[in-house]
């Protein structure tokens, strides 16, 4: 599949699954081979109007050459006069975003499934030179067998040098971003220690009413484990080293996967029957 072997009338088109800042996302139905995929309408005016135009083409070039189980898959692309559709991989589960408020927070083992989970796509996407720059729960959805899928690759992009752009969400950022200094794959890093925290906590650690005294906190790594849930040390040294201002020395990604509270608690196979 291709830009340009495809047209909407090849799909049968369902139910709306969901909605961002360009566009909308539906369930959908390739007519001729039944198989079932997400199509993501981005309309070109929102593209004009955010001049997001070169951010679409680094997205797609960027996705549609990742093929790894836990990364969602971009299968093709097409346009209209209006309209930009890229065909996606359905995962049925929807967004992580919505378990993790049903639960308000997570077990010990599926918090550890998902982060091994994360840590091997990550260990994927970055020897491809890829960094994502923008991980929260909004952006990983799960397949139909509960498997983490990481999506939106709207921020990342591929490079072997460092990058100066600020981009991602407050609550992910790390603290070079934040002080616009020079960035690498350690900034991925950084955003598994926080997911850790939330996944276990139910809120990201630097949370806070104001903007600027999350981006405070951040950059003073202002680091608290409320005594009101019932974490284990071992969780908590993990998200200590991954919560590191210095980002040469926060846990690689190999240290991560054979880090004693992963090994104790993450299932292998990738999927959650809690």
């Amino acid at each position: 599949m291709s830009e340009g072997e495809w047209n909407l009338a090849d799909f049968e088109i369902g139910k709306r699954i969901g909605e961002g800042k360009f566009g909308k996302v539906y369930l959908a139905r390739e007519k001729q081979s039944g198989y079932v995929v997400a199509l993501k309408v981005i309309f070109k005016a929102k593209l004009d109007k955010y001049r997001y135009h070169a951010q679409i083409r680094r997205e797609i070039e960027i996705q549609r050459r990742l093929n790894h189980p836990n990364v969602l898959r971009l299968f093709a692309w097409f346009h209209d006069e209006e309209r930009v559709f890229l065909v996606l991989e359905y995962a049925a589960r929807g967004e992580l975003y919505e378990l993790l408020n049903s639960l308000s927070h997570f077990s010990e083992k599926r918090a550890a499934t998902y982060i091994a989970s994360l840590a091997r796509t990550l260990a994927y996407c970055h020897e491809k030179h890829v960094i994502h720059r923008d991980i929260k729960p909004e952006n990983l959805l799960l397949d139909i067998e509960g498997r983490l899928k990481l999506a939106d690759f709207g921020w990342a992009v591929q490079s072997n040098a460092k990058r100066h752009t600020m981009c991602g969400t407050m609550d992910y950022l790390a603290p070079e971003m934040l002080e616009k200094r020079a960035h690498d794959h350690a900034v991925d890093n950084w955003t598994l220690g926080i997911l850790c925290y939330e996944f276990l906590y139910g809120a990201p650690p630097f949370e806070a009413a104001d903007e600027n005294d999350t981006k405070r906190r951040i950059v003073q790594v202002d680091l608290k484990f409320p005594s009101t849930h019932c974490v284990s040390v071992e969780a908590k040294d993990l998200i200590r080293k991954l919560l590191v201002k210095d980002s040469s020395k926060r846990l690689s990604i190999q240290e991560i996967l054979k880090h004693p509270w992963i090994l104790r608690n993450a299932d292998p196979s990738g999927s959650c029957s809690e």
